[in-house]
């Protein structure tokens, strides 16, 4: 089973990188887009990869009550505001995020953080090296593992591939979140992306759910991500 990804994997990082993100949280976000790597597939990789954005269900909140879920959308929505001002856009765009990124395992906090990073909520942005949309994906994962006429600006689109290709990358790097960043921004190895997608996720995005009475801990429900 793939394991989730939350912001206290965070923990895992050296101490170097650490300090690099509480730096970088002082300074303004800027857009930091890049590119994604074309590398050849196994077989049973692309097959799987290719089921997974090709299964369209509609997005809705992935969280154990209703309570907790419109609490989140309404946190989040005041947040976004700013850079979304159209509340039905900004409605389907943060159910769209918070399902895809539970549907891939990967927390959706740090999924708003890359988007930050990658296209600072521009539906439309297109990267110097072509890469599209909110969460700038290149355009030959479509030939891979999608169809060349899948339409990247599209908001479930895009972010499915995203999502599908973070995880992959987390998958591939053995759960070391530095280093599937640091592919998913075509910048392997390099610490600034990683480093400033951690820093969007913690200066504006976490999101501590209140306990449940009668429920489970925090730490097992999704978008549950304070650092430990």
């Amino acid at each position: 089973m793939a394991k989730i990804v939350t912001a206290s994997s965070i923990a895992s990082f050296p101490f170097a990188r650490i300090l690099l993100v509480t730096l970088l949280s002082l300074a303004p976000a800027a857009a930091r887009a890049g590119a994604q790597v074309e590398e050849a597939l196994a077989a049973n990789v692309q097959n799987s990869l290719h089921r997974s954005v090709s299964d369209y269900p509609a997005p809705h909140l992935v969280f154990p009550t209703n309570v907790e879920g419109g609490a989140w959308l309404a946190d989040m929505s005041s947040r976004l505001a700013a850079r979304i001002p159209d509340w039905p856009t900004r409605r389907d765009f943060l159910i769209t995020v918070q399902y895809e990124a539970s549907r891939a395992g990967l927390d959706p906090q740090l999924v708003l953080g890359l988007i930050q990073q990658e296209s600072n909520f521009r539906k439309y942005a297109v990267s110097s090296a072509g890469a599209r949309g909110y969460m700038q994906v290149m355009p030959f994962w479509m030939g891979q593992i999608g169809n060349p006429e899948h339409d990247l600006f599209t908001l479930r689109t895009n972010l499915r591939y995203g999502c599908t290709i973070l995880r992959y990358y987390l998958d591939l790097e053995n759960g070391d979140l530095f280093r599937a960043l640091g592919r998913y921004n075509g910048s392997l190895g390099r610490s600034e992306y990683p480093s400033a997608v951690v820093a969007s996720m913690q200066r504006l995005w976490l999101w501590n759910p209140a306990p449940a009475s009668g429920g489970g801990s925090a730490s097992t429900r999704v978008g549950a991500n304070a650092l430990k």
